[in-house]
């Protein structure tokens, strides 16, 4: 398998991600969206390694992207529940004070 198709899988990656984040309808998505986006990039990132030599250069990324991830993801959930708890939605339009 080439390089051409590791970026074709990515490509698709991001374009579903950037369709979730695009869509919102739930702030659950527009994580969803996030997180697909920070794999396309993890797959970016081991296939162009894999493909210009040994170096631990795009695992290294990799295994740095996914901390970031999942410390992201653990945030972004805290923050989800408090917005949840205080305007019982989880639509990102409905938690505007500043709309009314």
């Amino acid at each position: 398998m080439g390089l051409g198709a590791y970026i074709a899988v990515s490509a698709v990656l991001f374009a579903i991600g950037v369709v979730c984040i695009v869509a919102r309808r739930n702030m659950i998505y527009v994580l969803m969206g996030i997180e697909m986006i920070l794999n396309a990039a993890n797959i970016n990132f081991v296939a162009f390694n894999r493909f210009n030599g040994d170096a631990m250069d795009g695992r290294m990324f990799a295994i740095f992207v996914i901390i970031l991830a999942a410390a992201e993801a653990a945030v972004a959930l805290g923050i989800v529940l408090n917005v949840y708890h205080l305007f019982e939605s989880i639509k990102p339009g409905d938690a505007d004070l500043m709309r009314d």
